[in-house]
């Protein structure tokens, strides 16, 4: 029996967008390990009772290089919002001889954005979501290369994950 080769799907975009709803089925779909930034950061704050940098990103490296190298493919979902930060999940990739997926998850409708990012329950215990003003004032870097993008501005969340299982060729 021939085992599929892993992939690493690399999801960003601002809070709001819809990016833990895609990743979240996409992960299901094709059975991948699925590494939410957002829950390693609030377990680090919980844990150790301090500020967060990158450390959530750096643990999600290592354990997504871990599920890569035992051959699972690897849902990342983060807002992955700078060059670097993209350059560093890509590596993870690379560093395995791996194929990686870069996607971006956009809402175009600024209105509705807003409205998400008012309107939205944290499912991470303690987790403080970012508010409106935040949202506007994260440095958000544009890409310097195509990606996988999907706008869920005026498609509900079915509409979207359809949009993306076309995008990716992923069958269901």
């Amino acid at each position: 029996m021939d085992k599929a080769v892993p992939v690493l799907y690399i999801f960003s975009g601002l809070p709001g967008v819809g990016k833990s709803t895609l990743a979240s089925a996409l992960a299901k779909q094709v059975g991948a390990t699925y590494l939410r930034v957002d829950v390693l950061e609030q377990g680090l704050r919980d844990l150790y009772q301090t500020e967060v940098y990158d450390q959530g990103y750096q643990l999600a490296f290592k354990l997504a290089n871990d599920n890569l190298e035992h051959g699972l493919s690897v849902v990342a979902d983060s807002c992955n919002s700078v060059a670097e930060s993209r350059i560093a999940w890509q590596q993870v990739a690379l560093g395995l001889s791996l194929n990686f997926v870069d996607i971006e998850i956009i809402c175009s409708d600024k209105d509705e954005h807003q409205r998400r990012v008012e309107t939205r329950q944290s499912s991470i215990s303690n987790l403080i979501l970012p508010s409106w003003k935040q949202v506007l004032e994260r440095e958000y870097q544009s890409w310097d290369h195509k990606v996988t993008t999907i706008d869920t501005a005026a498609q509900n969340r079915h509409q979207s994950i359809d949009k993306l299982f076309e995008l990716l060729a992923i069958k269901y």
